[in-house]
């Protein structure tokens, strides 16, 4: 009776895994796991790197989507890149891009850049704070896509042209408030003891140099430098494994658990920040100050200047 049991059990759980879908919402997925599984059912590949460079050749099925115009980020008072005060209109974009609350979203950026892989790690957070899980970052971008050529220097993987007509889908938002804290909420955190991490340049947490939308030199006070370009290989688009990014935090002054807030000028740089914290080396009490400095200085927000030049 007992090896019957076994034997059911077994049964059981492979049917389980043969229902299940052939892939994982890691936040990270390399070109190879993108090959093996394009065109699974419940999965959708987003293009976020121009139109131009779309058109010309994309991942085969993949949508496109415009970063700085598609309503992913816009304009509050003044400052740039928030996430909408109402995010019902962001809702309707997902759902026009084919993705309903249950597909798994592959987010694709040009990968030239630790900081365009920016685009593809602000949109993961924002797939998150909309409360969507089934969300992942293809390391490398679109550059490591193309990276394998033939003979004649062509790609191997294969590519298409033209737009892609996605069907569109129903997604439901479950805002999780909790994600976006306001600059009041942000000081409160720090003063509990949450470490404020500055993603930026080194000249501009030091107040050598700002942004032209901050209305001060420096940084948060408190806040350790981390700037995001560590975070991948050369500063590439390739994201640096967990061990060399602990590695990396330690060297920074920045435990790798623990309260965290990750900010730098308009939430852009700091989406890597929180994506390495949060997602790759798993602290789950990392958070990201969407308006960062530009709102905080725009709300007369105590900074601290290590250097003064100007």
């Amino acid at each position: 009776m007992k090896r019957i049991t076994n034997t059911l059990k077994a049964t059981v759980a492979a049917l389980a895994l043969m229902a299940a879908p052939a892939f994982a919402a890691d936040p990270l997925v390399d070109v190879g796991w993108l090959k093996e599984n394009l065109g699974a059912d419940g999965m959708v590949v987003i293009d976020a790197r121009g139109s131009t460079d779309y058109l010309r050749g994309h991942i085969p099925g993949a949508v496109n989507t415009n970063y700085g115009k598609d309503g992913w980020r816009v304009k509050v008072d003044g400052v740039p890149g928030l996430f909408p005060e109402d995010p019902t209109k962001l809702g309707e974009l997902i759902g026009s891009l084919g993705i309903g609350n249950d597909t798994h979203v592959v987010i694709v950026a040009p990968g030239n850049s630790s900081s365009d892989m920016g685009t593809a790690t602000r949109i993961y957070w924002t797939f998150k704070v909309l409360g969507h899980e089934e969300v992942s970052v293809l390391n490398g971008g679109m550059k490591a896509y193309l990276a394998e050529v033939d003979g004649d220097k062509k790609p191997v993987n294969p590519l298409d042209k033209g737009a892609v007509e996605a069907t569109p889908a129903s997604f439901s938002i479950d805002f999780q408030e909790e994600m976006v804290p306001d600059a009041g909420e942000v000081m409160a955190m720090i003063d509990a003891g949450a470490l404020p991490v500055d993603n930026r340049t080194a000249d501009q947490y030091l107040g050598v140099n700002k942004h032209g939308a901050a209305k001060a030199y420096g940084t948060v006070p408190g806040a350790v430098n981390l700037p995001q370009s560590w975070a991948t290989e050369n500063a590439g688009g390739v994201f640096r494994d967990a061990e060399s990014l602990a590695a990396l935090y330690d060297a920074a002054g920045v435990p790798v658990e623990g309260a965290q807030v990750n900010f730098c000028n308009t939430g852009h740089w700091a989406s890597i920040g929180w994506f390495v914290s949060s997602e790759i080396l798993g602290n789950d009490a990392a958070v990201l100050y969407d308006p960062s400095m530009t709102g905080w200085t725009a709300e007369g927000m105590p900074v601290e200047a290590k250097i003064s030049v100007n």
